[in-house]
């Protein structure tokens, strides 16, 4: 029988039902963002921090704990908590911004993704509360004492949870149709003692009517009788909607609206505030709160003293029916939905052991939930709104200020929903490669979006980040178009020709706005900034080179190659059904031949790129008085050049005659202007191999990744050679720059320094590498082995040693044999316990050398790809 949970993505992507109207779309920190930022120097951290939240209304979104919303985030739901002792209502999640953190931004609290399906029909969110005081001013001052060279101090360093002095607050949602939302909220005390806790399950409808102009206000008002209370919800953009729920101490209601007196030190119209229920709770002091039966925010108050170890359980209903018995019903949907998601999850990697398997559940229930409702239009924003204060002037020729054309109001993935509340270009197509694993059509339609008219510049360029549109970001949609197309035809067994056409008509302008802006010097040798990769270089990459001169990257070459390679293969697919563009396989052929050329230059020329003595690409950099060196760093941006490679059987070449036809023109008449054959293996009636570098230096580059000296971590690839733990320096223009390995948090403040490519292991580039050298194995076989690790005499195909990494990274997350993660590495002692053992937290990236967790904690969105290395794995076992 077909999955319920496959029958509701059916539904929804042949718009029968609506299942995606209501999903985890609150954000889970809108304060502190770019879109809420109307300062006049851009000082996003300050102009509305943390403090200011609670009383401040957001334009752009809403915030809140284990949150959901409809689509457009105009309803929203989320949980306020308050132990007793806190001085504040816990409302959102707390974290450090890019100042007050000795390595950056981070979120400083204890929370896990626990469970979610793809059509939202179940989800599951756990959030650690302390009974303790929460140390929001010891957090902050202590990690201002501490150097880069020091460990950040976190939440469980504060001893707060020491002696299991806290509640677990589970939230879980269960849809019994696509409108109607079942919400059950278990709070446990694991003290052994008792210990008193207050709930808020709250309901805020987002402030428009203080901006712009609406049909008219929504409201909420209570309805509903003793024995069956509710609230009734009127919204002009999203409908009418009751929301029940248990009898409650008292009804709190207010409105969505800045508390001017508290902020900005102004009267106030009227007394009903954004922060009302905060000041109501933490000072014991109902009146004001209860006095109005209707609001624009609103939450019944549960306020219970939990003996030691004991649970209380809340229920809630958000639906548009009206109904006499909400709950009659209510466990039986709950265990329904519960059975279907664990039945979903079950058959895709069924084979695995049961660690992996809850390690991919996790893994692609952070991915899912990390979906939040972003909207940015960057011309209204400049400008600002015109029921409100202007900004300053200076906002119009200041950040983002050239794309005045962005308009984003969409469901969007993030990197990590507190810490990067904002989509990043290149890390939405790695998402999208995860995406595609549970539900094909969204992770198409996500990728669709970056080069929709109110995303892409009319120039072709892909929004990077909202810090800064205009950086760049490695180009890998092409890449995980190929990706999703592959994963789907394997799902639906279905060629998705239409998408494949609808992504490469807008990519190719993008690759051409690559070609005309980031090739200066016109030799298909690339320069593009920082590319992604932080602090990876001796400088910053992006903000000028020093002594005026102009750096050429081999990363940024590489991913022109690889670019060039995948619109080639998406150009060949397309013609098996279109026949038109086997003439755009033949460009995209001719670019990656130029390129390869470029980059492979085997002249005396003093400015070439590669070290034969040491079987290394490096950056090479040229002064404005034409002295050029290179700069000599073995970092994974000289390794790249191996991800660029593509295998086109012969099969496939006969059906193209034309294409064909220039491959060989170019291995004959090509060949005569180099000294060595770039098309890399290709015999007339045979397999074609196209590969950036040629098999004797892939040979070379391939022995120092597998070279646990340099690069191979017992976790993975490292982003920077351990040779370089005797630091490299270079003399550039009268200063000196250095770098050297620094295999966990980064000691620099380039981007921040919360990012470190100095060392760390970093999952996506990971990624690349292993399905680069699956590639090569499909063309080679087990003709071709190495050394694993370099220098062991143990000899292994491509495959084996793909599959070899793939469970170094995978290692990581699983427990060993003392029961420990190797990513909770500093608090081995807390997940030891048993209401912690089995909580995966998913990291931006991880330490060289002992696969501890480093950077955002929640960064499930390219963390993910661990979920599909697992499936991989099982898939060929």
């Amino acid at each position: 029988m077909k999955n319920p949970e496959k029958k509701r993505l059916d539904q929804q992507h042949t718009e029968k039902k609506d299942w995606l109207k209501w999903g985890p779309y609150l954000s889970e920190r809108q304060w502190g963002t770019v879109r809420e930022d109307y300062s006049a120097g851009g000082d996003a951290w300050n102009y509305l921090p943390h403090d200011h939240a609670r009383s401040r209304a957001f334009r752009w979104g809403e915030d809140g704990i284990a949150g959901i919303s409809d689509r457009y985030c105009n309803m929203c739901f989320s949980i306020g908590l308050w132990n007793g002792k806190d001085p504040i209502l816990k409302e959102r999640l707390f974290g450090l911004t890019g100042p007050q953190g000795n390595h950056g931004e981070d979120v400083k609290e204890l929370y896990y993704y626990l469970e979610n399906t793809p059509s939202h029909s179940y989800m599951k969110y756990l959030y650690k509360y302390s009974q303790k005081e929460y140390p929001y001013n010891q957090l902050i001052d202590e990690n201002q004492k501490r150097n880069r060279k020091e460990l950040e101090f976190e939440l469980l360093d504060t001893g707060i949870f020491d002696d299991n002095t806290y509640f677990d607050v589970s939230t879980e949602y269960a849809k019994g149709d696509e409108t109607d939302i079942l919400i059950q909220i278990t709070i446990t005390n694991r003290n052994s003692k008792p210990a008193p806790i207050t709930l808020l399950p709250q309901m805020v409808m987002r402030n428009h009517w203080s901006f712009k102009e609406m049909p008219k206000k929504p409201t909420i008002t209570q309805q509903g009788t003793k024995t069956n209370p509710s609230v009734h919800i009127d919204h002009p953009y999203v409908g009418k909607y009751n929301l029940y729920f248990q009898k409650a101490a008292q009804l709190f209601f207010t409105e969505n609206e800045t508390n001017r007196e508290k902020v900005y030190e102004d009267k106030n119209d009227h007394p009903f505030k954004k922060d009302l229920f905060h000041t109501a709770v933490c000072n014991n002091d109902f009146d004001l709160a209860t006095k109005n039966n209707s609001g624009t925010k609103f939450a019944p108050l549960y306020q219970v003293i939990l003996d030691g170890g004991e649970s209380k359980i809340f229920q809630l209903r958000l639906t548009e029916e009206t109904l006499d018995t909400p709950f009659s019903d209510f466990d039986s949907i709950f265990k329904k939905r519960q059975k279907e998601c664990a039945q979903f999850y079950d058959e895709i990697a069924p084979k695995a052991t049961e660690d992996r398997k809850a390690i991919l559940k996790q893994a692609f229930a952070g991915l899912l939930w990390t979906k939040q409702y972003y909207n940015y239009e960057v011309e209204k924003w400049l400008d600002g709104d015109y029921k409100t204060t202007p900004p300053p002037k200076e906002r119009l020729e200041g950040r983002n200020s050239h794309w005045k054309t962005l308009r984003n109001h969409d469901i969007l993935s993030m990197p990590d929903a507190w810490e990067y509340p904002w989509y990043a270009a290149w890390d939405s197509a790695f998402h999208c490669a995860s995406f595609a694993s549970i539900d094909p059509e969204f992770a198409k339609d996500q990728l669709l979006l970056f080069t929709k008219e109110w995303y892409m510049s009319p120039n072709g360029q892909i929004p990077a980040y909202e810090w800064n549109f205009s950086d760049v970001n490695p180009p890998v949609q092409a890449w995980a178009t190929l990706q999703i197309y592959g994963t789907d035809k394997s799902i639906t067994g279905v060629p998705d020709i239409k998408f494949l056409k609808r992504m490469f008509n807008k990519l190719n302008l993008n690759f051409n706005w690559w070609v005309n802006r980031l090739d200066r010097n016109d030799n298909n040798v690339f320069q593009g900034g920082f590319l992604g990769l932080d602090n990876i270089g001796v400088f910053d990459r992006s903000h000028g080179v020093p002594g005026g001169g102009s750096l050429d990257q081999v990363d940024g070459t590489a991913w022109m190659a690889m670019y060039s390679l995948n619109m080639l293969e998406i150009s060949l697919r397309i013609a098996e059904h279109d026949d038109s563009y086997e003439d755009m396989a033949t460009k995209y052929f001719g670019h990656f031949i130029f390129i390869a050329e470029a980059l492979n230059k085997m002249d005396t020329d003093k400015a070439n790129t590669w070290d034969d003595v040491e079987g290394f690409f490096y950056d090479r950099l040229t002064l404005p008085d034409g002295q050029s060196t290179t700069i000599k760093v073995r970092s994974i941006a000289g390794m790249l050049s191996l991800a660029a490679v593509l295998t086109i059987k012969k099969s496939v070449l006969d059906k193209f005659p034309k294409f064909k036809a220039s491959v060989l023109w170019f291995k004959k008449y090509r060949a005569e202007n180099l000294k060595y054959e770039v098309i890399q293996q290709y015999e007339e009636n045979g397999d074609l191999l196209l590969s950036l570098v040629p098999k004797d230096r892939m040979q070379k580059l391939v022995a120092a990744l597998l070279d646990e000296k340099e690069f191979l971590s017992e976790y993975g690839i490292r982003s920077l050679s351990k040779i370089h733990e005797k630091a490299y320096q270079i003399h550039i223009d009268g200063i000196d720059y250095s770098i050297d390995y620094e295999p966990a948090e980064s000691t620099v403040s380039l981007f921040g320094g919360n990012s470190n490519w100095r060392g760390p292991i970093w999952m996506p580039m990971n990624y690349l590498f292993i399905q680069a050298l699956r590639e090569y194995q499909w063309y080679d076989g087990n003709d071709f082995l190495f050394e694993y690790p370099t220098g062991s005499s143990k000899l292994l195909n491509l495959k084996q040693v793909s599959d070899e990494l793939s469970k170094r990274l995978i290692k990581m997350f699983e427990k060993d044999e003392t029961g420990n993660r190797a990513i909770n590495k500093n608090y081995e002692k807390y997940y030891q316990d048993p209401n912690f053992k089995d909580l995966v937290l998913f990291y931006e990236y991880f330490h060289g050398e002992n696969g501890r967790g480093l950077g955002a904690s929640h960064q499930t969105g390219w963390t993910a790809l661990v979920a599909n290395l697992i499936e991989q794995l099982e898939d060929e076992s």
